[in-house]
């Protein structure tokens, strides 16, 4: 059994980094990370899906100890988004730079930084306990950053055909605000997103009497949207909101009335609301305005809350120890895999780095908190699974 080197999980991130992984590709990030993980005795399994044009890769990785106990999940994903522009990258992208004490490229902090902490971690474990109580697994995927359909969803409905029993999971989410350890996420909120048409009649704009305008007739309805208040969120999620994300109508001439207008919207919504309600409330509204239209509904994920218990323990006292802060938790913030972990796993929490530059140009991660974030998740281990 192989252990892992000082500065593994640093020499590790920037070997993540140098794979040119734009989601759903893997560009080698999982072969690494399985060779590493089948040295220290884990069981490595490739569960790819998708067609073959845009393959997903998926590696479930596990080490089942010597004793009953329960199974703890550590997640991550390997694909990144583009890079936008190299032009105005200060430094290659795909090239693990080091500049005054951060280390640059796409990834760095979303996520391939807590994929090579949470793959060390875990080897360190295992070396230190090899008779550790229940089982200690990584679930690695490229589809986080696309649609999300055969990644982390396909593994999770694998696992559940074949009964697997999972107690907690860690994401590797970069949770952080403004240093390692004062934010981890016990929860996230739902996402319901719509495509709504509105049909109009096409027609020159000097004959108004002799078209419909689908974007005239859309504005009262569209201001009363805006103006909604879905709920009041609780105590463990904020209100619900409603955002509009892209609208478009017309043929690109300044004399014609578009016959339709286009517009995309999304709902973060908290468990105070349900998808159905939701739609329905939407329908009330256009429905009441008169409009001729059509909606497609895309559901992306429930929400989903984790309360205090053995995880939310033994991750928050790992952060002490480390990081010797008291991390608030919070439902805020995008969707990840978790809210698929969730539908067989009752405990799921984040954690990671600080997530200020997340797919943003010259994307960056702490040099100084790669270490203790690989101390916290084995911490993390060390506890649940004692």
């Amino acid at each position: 059994m192989t252990k892992p080197q000082p500065n593994a999980a640093l020499r590790l991130t920037e070997a993540l980094i140098a794979c040119r992984s734009v989601t759903p590709a893997d560009g080698g990030c999982q072969a690494l990370l399985a060779s590493g993980l089948a040295g220290a005795g884990f069981e490595c399994e490739s569960l790819d899906a998708g067609p073959p044009e845009a393959r997903v890769s998926n590696l479930w990785a596990c080490h089942r100890g010597g004793r009953p106990g329960p199974t703890l999940v550590l997640a991550g994903h390997t694909d990144v988004v583009p890079s936008g522009p190299l032009e105005h990258w200060a430094s290659d992208p795909f090239v693990p730079s080091h500049r005054d004490g951060r280390l640059y490229g796409r990834g760095a902090a979303d996520m391939k930084t807590a994929v090579a902490c949470m793959a060390v971690a875990a080897q360190e474990f295992v070396a230190a306990n090899p008779g550790h109580a229940g089982t200690v697994a990584l679930l690695v995927t490229s589809d986080e950053e696309g649609p999300a359909l055969h990644g982390t969803r396909h593994v999770v409905d694998i696992l559940q055909q074949r009964g697997e029993r999972l107690d907690a999971c860690v994401v590797g989410e970069p949770t952080s605000v403004e240093r390692l350890g004062d934010m981890v996420k016990n929860g996230r909120r739902g996402t319901l997103s719509g495509r709504l048409t509105v049909k109009g009649v096409q027609g020159h704009v000097a004959y108004p009497q002799l078209a419909r305008n689908p974007t005239h007739e859309l504005a009262p309805a569209l201001a009363e949207l805006v103006a909604m208040r879905w709920d009041e969120g609780n105590a463990h999620f904020p209100p619900t909101g409603w955002q509009v994300s892209n609208i478009h109508a017309g043929t690109g001439a300044t004399n014609v009335i578009p016959g339709e207008l286009v517009l995309d919207f999304n709902f973060r919504y908290s468990t105070e609301s349900t998808p159905e309600a939701l739609r329905s409330r939407i329908h009330g509204v256009l429905d009441r305005h008169g409009l001729t239209y059509e909606i497609w509904w895309n559901h992306g994920g429930e929400p989903f809350l984790t309360t205090p218990g053995t995880l939310s323990e033994a991750l928050v006292g790992a952060i002490a120890a480390e990081c010797g802060l008291q991390p608030e938790l919070s439902t805020t913030g995008g969707t990840s895999d978790g809210r698929f972990i969730a539908r067989i796993c009752p405990q799921v929490m984040e954690f990671g780095v600080v997530n200020a530059s997340i797919h943003k140009i010259d994307e960056w991660v702490d040099v100084a908190a790669i270490e203790p974030l690989k101390n916290v998740y084995r911490r993390t281990l060390e506890t649940f699974l004692k």
